[in-house]
């Protein structure tokens, strides 16, 4: 059996077993160290499947530390140091390693952390390696497991704004800026992580990278297989999503595109409102003992509750070769792109 055969999640299931370690499976590696964690993790990205050609180079670097930051939020690190190792093709324009490199750089800034080092190789295709490391004390760090029967379920900011910009350059439709932006320029919610994480009151957490939908799945695996009741109408989705997308379809990218970089995590009723004073959080739906469900009002106006399946992008589920054709995030959520590493 080849790998694309198994898809991503499977073989990261495979790995796990082979190397006999069950901490692999959150959005970080850790080492405990006296009363901290060392939190680290890796983001591979490609000029193919990464990339969409209207990036540019500052973008891409941009874009190259924020997927691995986003990383260390959802586990309430602060981070310590990022490493890059960059395969270059033989034409590459020193002009646009500068942009890269200035990308990264204002990315890493942002997040009040610095490159410490990396490495350079040529490559068939532009290829970047980004690696974040970070730090948490021990009470503070926030895993995937560990949610509740009837804990909230919360996000961060808003959800399908990545998508929806996407499937607008796909479709040659203007893009509002403050989409784009999302696309390429997604920020990673370090603030919002450390806060929740200081706060104590998270019962689980990881980041929103293939789509609210595949995260929840993965939140109820990480959780022995919770449940959820998520509320269509709740869900945050861009302002700006309106301009492009009708109200189902923003539903659609929303759930299932990838590319936010949002937090998702669970909290105790009683702790709920401490965190309203000091994050924007929008509350979608509670755990409960089994199944993810969600609930949406049809056009009649009557309750409709159904399972939220489990769609979304996985990395490893297509052969290379099989998305080079653009397809419709609306109708199809293996999209060209790949707006969501983990």
């Amino acid at each position: 059996m080849q790998v694309f055969e198994l898809g991503e999640r499977a073989i990261v299931e495979r790995i796990r077993k082979l190397l006999g370690n069950p901490d692999i499976g959150d959005d970080c590696g850790f080492i405990r160290i006296g009363d901290e964690i060392l939190v680290a993790t890796s983001d591979m990205l490609h000029q193919k499947t990464d990339f969409p050609p209207q990036m540019s180079g500052y973008q891409i670097g941009w874009m190259s530390a924020a997927v691995s930051l986003s990383d260390l939020a959802a586990m309430g690190a602060k981070p310590t140091g990022m490493l890059f190792a960059i395969g270059l093709p033989g034409d590459t324009e020193t002009g646009f390693l500068d942009e890269i490199i200035r990308g990264i750089k204002t990315c890493a800034d942002h997040a009040s952390t610095r490159v410490i080092g990396g490495d350079l190789d040529a490559h068939d295709e532009l290829t970047i390696v980004g690696t974040a490391i970070g730090s948490v004390k021990r009470e503070n760090i926030m895993y995937r497991s560990g949610a509740r029967e009837n804990d909230l379920v919360c996000v961060t900011g808003s959800l399908g704004g990545a998508g929806a910009a996407l499937f607008a350059l796909k479709q040659g439709i203007k893009c509002p800026a403050d989409l784009l932006a999302k696309l390429f320029e997604p920020t990673p919610r370090i603030r919002e992580g450390s806060t929740l994480a200081e706060s104590k009151a998270v019962t689980s957490a990881m980041d929103i990278s293939d789509g609210l939908a595949a995260s929840l799945h993965e939140l109820s695996r990480a959780n022995e297989n919770i449940g959820f009741k998520i509320y269509a109408e709740k869900i945050p989705t861009h302002p700006k999503i309106s301009q492009i997308l009708k109200p189902k379809e923003a539903l659609k990218v929303a759930l299932y595109e990838g590319g936010d970089f949002e937090l998702l995590f669970t909290v105790p009723k009683e702790k709920i409102k401490i965190l309203h004073e000091e994050i924007d959080l929008t509350i979608i739906g509670k755990v409960t003992k089994k199944n993810i469900l969600i609930e949406e009002t049809t056009i009649e106006g009557k309750t409709c509750v159904k399972p939220l399946n489990e769609k979304g992008y996985e990395h490893l589920r297509h052969r290379p070769q099989t998305r080079s054709r653009p397809q419709d995030p609306i109708t199809d959520t293996n999209t060209k792109f790949d707006i969501t590493k983990y």
